[in-house]
């Protein structure tokens, strides 16, 4: 709890972290912003938020940042990626999606995916993530125990799940191993401040109708979200409809899958009856636009999905797709890329993808009410981005800048769980040249397995 003491003739509160200064973009329903803001962080919760002349007479800080010239805002939510995949960034570029999976990424996972390159390819894209302001990430890979420990390492707030198929993964021989493996993850993770666990079949075209009951069965048990790949293309969508004999989004409606805890990645072959249906069961979609492009598998009609109402959220995917983790880069694309396809400058304003990447996307994994606002009461989860550089003056509109003109490495500070993670673009938590050189040596192998 907060420390009183004198100050003046007021009894002030010490408290762990003061931020002061700064416009402070607090994402709350009403968008309220404070401009020369200021906010009190204790342990991991924000206590109080205002306007810093309000704020710095009734708090004192053990550690005080000050952030002139800066925004300071929700941290961003990458609700979609393949964290381990940095160990495949530009592995295999420039070609149709079942070829690049088929041809390339299952055969190189399979020869390498361990669990070494499955923590180090975590930690690799912590620091990445970090460093460009996303505290919240979900994840979908192999060996996710592995992902789970360097998130935990890094400091990092996460949704994951081992990803399940109907053949043998890296980590498992069959289906019913994935999903204890699964269960074995909810039960170690359940109490965990940071890591959180869903179920996540990888596919309707990789995982059977039995696959995806037993994984809903799963996630009811446990009461956690399920999530899996959905109408990426339009040979999954062909595939689909030859396989399942009907639509797939009647398919899943059939089997008992949609719900509110229920999340697609991609939706992009989505169309009014799908979206009408996942409205009416309150199903989530994840928006992965740069991935969508590079893999020419198509526009989602996200402008379509929330006059609808459907919570979106907005993800990287992973590096072997996009290929980075840096999610101002995607509010960029999200936006632009919704306004040439619909021929209208006005949808997808740069709010709209703002409060994709925070508010919005914790409300798809879940974690609304803990972190994708700034609030008393909410987790201390935000980033700080310095404003005094030339590509950012002059500003006129902080959420214009945000999304068409800020980078990740505009970012110089982040909290996650009230802890400061980076300060100055520092990582604290995280070696990142240990985790750089690592991930080197292990692209070595990967590249000698594909020439062999």
């Amino acid at each position: 709890m907060p420390i009183e003491y004198e100050l003046g003739t007021k009894m002030a509160k010490t408290v762990d972290i003061l931020i002061a200064g700064g416009t402070i973009l607090t994402v709350n329903h009403h968008d309220l912003k404070l401009e020369n803001g200021a906010i009190a962080v204790d342990r991991d919760t924000i206590v109080a938020l205002g306007r810093k002349e309000d704020i710095l007479p009734e708090y004192r800080g053990r550690l005080t940042i000050d952030v002139p010239d800066s925004i300071v805002m929700p941290g961003l939510v990458n609700a979609h990626t393949h964290a381990a995949m940095t160990c495949f960034r530009g592995i295999a570029d420039d070609m149709e999606l079942m070829d690049w999976l088929n041809d390339y990424i299952f055969p190189a996972e399979a020869r390498n995916v361990d669990p070494e390159l499955a923590y180090w390819g975590s930690m690799l894209a912590c620091a990445e993530m970090i460093k460009s302001g996303t505290t919240t990430f979900s994840d979908m890979y192999i060996f996710e125990e592995e992902t789970a420990k360097a998130a935990q390492k890094a400091g990092m707030r996460c949704l994951l799940g081992e990803v399940l198929f109907d053949f043998p993964s890296p980590s498992f021989k069959t289906p019913a191993e994935g999903l204890a493996c699964t269960e074995k993850l909810i039960r170690k993770w359940a109490d965990d401040s940071l890591i959180n666990i869903m179920v996540e079949p990888h596919s309707l075209y990789t995982c059977s109708p039995e696959l995806l009951k037993a994984s809903k069965a799963l996630a009811d048990r446990y009461h956690v979200p399920l999530a899996t790949h959905f109408l990426e293309n339009k040979a999954e969508a062909k595939q689909l409809k030859e396989k399942l004999g009907q639509r797939a989004t009647t398919f899943l409606r059939d089997i008992g899958l949609l719900d509110d805890r229920f999340i697609a990645f991609h939706g992009v072959l989505m169309d009014e009856e799908d979206i009408r249906l996942f409205a009416d069961h309150g199903c989530k979609v994840i928006h992965n636009p740069e991935s969508n492009m590079k893999l020419a598998s198509g526009v989602a009609p996200v402008s379509t999905m929330l006059e609808h109402g459907i919570v979106v959220g907005l993800g990287t995917d992973g590096c072997a797709s996009n290929n980075n983790l840096d999610m101002f880069e995607e509010m960029d694309t999200a936006a632009k890329l919704e306004k040439s396809a619909r021929l209208d400058p006005t949808v997808m304003s740069a709010r709209t993808v703002i409060r994709m990447a925070t508010c919005n996307g914790a409300k798809t994994l879940g974690l609304d009410s803990l972190v994708g606002t700034l609030e008393v009461g909410k987790k201390a989860d935000l980033c700080i981005i310095g404003m005094n550089r030339p590509h950012l003056t002059p500003l006129y509109n902080e959420y214009s800048h945000l999304v068409y003109a800020v980078n990740g490495a505009d970012v110089d500070t982040v909290l996650i769980n009230g802890k400061v993670v980076m300060r100055d673009r520092k990582l604290l938590t995280i070696d990142e040249d240990e985790a750089m050189e690592r991930v080197r040596e292990i692209a070595l192998r990967v590249l000698r397995s594909l020439s062999s």
